[in-house]
């Protein structure tokens, strides 16, 4: 009588976690999540493109990115992403200010692998 009992218990477990629905969405994948540019010249050109690609089932939608300081500014789409296509995500750093930085950009998307995906740029800028 125990068998019997475990056994529909097992089936009973099996039939559940079969008919569990499964959980899709947009999902946020990075080229890279970091880029140090070296070492550049005052008033050089610091800007990177990062590129994101949605690998989930939804469109991704890219509500914010937030720059850790008011030297680095992010620029990115704000439609749709739509399953696997691709955007870009450009971080321009002012490289009129010396010496070393390190910073990061904040993207707050509806992804449900990372919401909250963290970015970052470094280098060195000298006269």
């Amino acid at each position: 009588m125990m068998r019997i009992i475990l056994s529909l218990s097992f089936i009973l477990l099996g039939v559940v976690a079969y008919t569990q629905p499964t959980v899709g969405g947009a999902n946020i994948e990075m080229n890279t999540t970091s880029h140090d540019f070296g070492i550049m010249a005052k008033g050089a050109d610091a800007t990177y493109t990062f590129i994101a690609k949605n690998t989930g089932d939804q469109p991704l939608l890219i509500e914010r990115c937030q720059a850790s300081c008011g030297c680095t500014v992010p620029n990115w789409d704000t439609n749709p992403i739509a399953p696997g296509a691709s955007t870009e995500i450009t971080v321009k750093y002012d490289s009129n200010r010396l010496g070393v930085f390190s910073k990061t950009i904040t993207v707050i998307s509806n992804s449900v692998n990372n919401p909250q995906l963290v970015l970052s740029i470094k280098g060195e800028i000298k006269e």
